[in-house]
């Protein structure tokens, strides 16, 4: 009988049941106003059919299956709406160097790296932040080949705007990289006209086109490993910022043989292939619903860690330097003509002050070229000069931001703007008390990609160590409320899916988190610690997959991890 009771908990756990399924919660945080909350939900075909008190749908609904979720708390399923998937799944692979604290703590890690490596393999590595060092400047060549004389190194920086290289692989090149000549949209840094090894944004081509390329299966593991992390971490949609023709190929064969765990509403990157297929083919969406394309990517400009970033005025610690237009203006306004004409959505990075006026302008001339329910974004939105900080309202312009950007460069970021610029910088509330829809993301994996951290650092606008004490320009927090809405109903908003999930409400999908304790009850300080127990899309657990304790055909108890 225990066996039985155990194989018919199982095909519960893994979906397999057809059927009603009661949660039963200690609070269930529907984000819809007509219903904020409840304590138990039903689920039936993979939607929600009835949310409210569960001895009323108990004894409506007899033979449902209980999950009995009590001693914890229910909250949509988390959507990330800025992140990148299959660099985030790389990155797992690769060496690791987020968070090094110098030099030598890089070296002693590549070395780890290496050490697993066939003998003529090319090194990868991300995540390496000069900002965290003790000389804040760019490291070069040099600092590499000592250590990697022959195997070519290449290392990206934690934003994803700078390449650091060895001379073995700028040997790979096949070209020299002396002189004074500079690539459109990018920088290579030279001293005495020779090369450092440190290539900027569009200059990081270089040598991206010279590293052996992916194969379909290398992708399609990068991708798994990169799901089951997003699900550990309650996270149930992804707005993948940039993926190629190829790989939306990868992403479709995984969505027909049913192993597309979460959501991905997919952006083509930039005028490419993907743009191309999509102007002729119409936008794509699977019919699992799991996997969907209806817009595109565009870069305005580089980061600020870098000094990429375009800016009305010169960088503060950088006389001279403005920063750079990754994309011309006129190539920009052609890929959003192109867009517009063809009824795709537009998200374009932006993050210097610069490089938002140029997009808000470019956005306000083509108005008249699109649909009027265009949701049109600009992803980052990261330094605003006064007088812009209106016109995403104005114009219906999602601010697609990322929290932890804000409590991650806090200790740079007046350094580069000055003290009157860095007031626009993270704008969160002033944008939203604009009007201004607030869709919230990590930027994964620049940062990390746990949604919990993003919600803590827009309350608090502080790290987990509660520094700096009332928070880093507070008057810039945003509500709980408005926080977990940025990861959930507005998200699902920006990607066209507010009719499916981003609230638990009769006839939305069952995409759920179940977090140990109630994030509107618990102290500021106390968000990072929360815990997720499980996940759940379309109403099956996807994290964790294996069955839990305590299991049994009426009640599948999810106990605490």
């Amino acid at each position: 009988m225990r066996m039985l009771s155990w194989f018919i908990a199982a095909s519960l756990s893994f979906g397999a049941s057809a059927g009603e399924l009661l949660i039963r919660a200690d609070r269930i945080h529907t984000m819809d106003d007509e219903r904020p909350q409840a304590e138990a939900m039903l689920v039936v075909d993979q939607k929600i059919a009835d949310v409210g008190d569960f001895a009323e749908l108990s004894e409506q609904h007899p033979d449902a299956t209980v999950q009995d979720l009590r001693g914890h708390t229910v909250i949509p399923g988390l959507i990330d709406a800025h992140g990148h998937v299959l660099s985030l799944g790389l990155s797992l692979a690769r060496a690791d160097l987020v968070g090094t604290r110098d030099l030598p703590d890089v070296i002693a890690r590549l070395n780890a790296a290496a050490d697993k490596l066939p003998k003529d393999a090319w090194l990868l590595g991300r995540g390496w932040d000069q900002n965290d060092w003790p000389v804040q400047k760019f490291p070069s060549a040099a600092d590499l080949d000592a250590a990697f004389p022959d195997r070519p190194v290449v290392l990206e920086r934690v934003d994803g705007h700078a390449t650091w290289i060895n001379s073995a692989a700028i040997k790979r090149i096949g070209r020299s990289l002396d002189g004074d000549w500079q690539v459109d949209g990018g920088h290579i840094e030279r001293v005495d006209g020779k090369p450092t090894g440190i290539l900027i944004d569009a200059a990081s081509a270089l040598i991206d086109q010279v590293v052996p390329p992916l194969s379909a299966e290398d992708k399609t593991a990068a991708y798994k490993l990169a799901f089951s992390n997003l699900l550990a971490a309650g996270v149930t949609g992804v707005h993948d910022a940039g993926t190629s023709l190829d790989d939306l190929n990868v992403l479709k064969t995984q969505a027909d043989t049913g192993a597309l765990p979460i959501r991905l509403t997919t952006m083509a990157d930039g005028d490419s292939a993907a743009l191309a297929w999509l102007c002729k083919n119409g936008r794509y969406r699977h019919a699992s619903g799991r996997l969907q394309m209806r817009t595109v990517k565009l870069y305005a400009d580089g980061a600020l860690g870098s000094r990429g970033a375009a800016l009305l005025a010169d960088y503060a610690d950088d006389h001279g330097n403005r920063g750079l237009l990754v994309t011309s203006e006129s190539a920009l306004e052609t890929a959003m003509q192109k867009a517009a004409q063809c009824g795709i959505q537009i998200a374009t990075h932006a993050i210097g002050d610069r490089a938002n006026r140029i997009v808000l302008d470019l956005y306000q001339s083509l108005a008249g070229q699109s649909a009027s329910d265009r949701r049109w974004r600009i992803e980052h939105a990261q330094v605003l000069a006064p007088k812009d900080l209106a016109r995403f309202a104005e114009l219906n312009v999602i601010a697609s931001m990322q929290p932890t950007h804000a409590t991650s460069d806090m200790p740079w970021a007046e350094t580069r703007l000055g003290p009157d610029r860095v007031l626009g910088a993270y704008a969160w509330r002033s944008l939203r008390d604009r009007g201004t829809r607030l869709a919230l993301g990590s930027d994964f994996p620049v940062e990390r990609i746990e949604p919990i951290l993003g919600i803590y650092a827009a309350i608090s606008r502080q790290d987990q160590t509660g520094q700096p004490d009332g928070g880093w320009t507070p008057n810039q927090r945003l509500t709980t409320y408005e926080a977990l809405r940025g990861f959930t109903s507005d998200a699902a908003w920006a990607g066209f899916a507010e009719s499916e999930v981003g609230q638990l409400k009769p006839g939305m999908l069952a995409d759920f988190v179940v977090l140990d304790q109630d994030p509107f009850a618990v102290q500021n300080a106390a968000i990072p610690g929360l815990k997720v127990i499980s996940t759940w899309v379309d109403g099956e657990r996807a994290w964790p997959r294996e069955p839990l304790p305590c299991a049994t055909p009426r009640v599948e108890a999810d106990a605490r991890r």
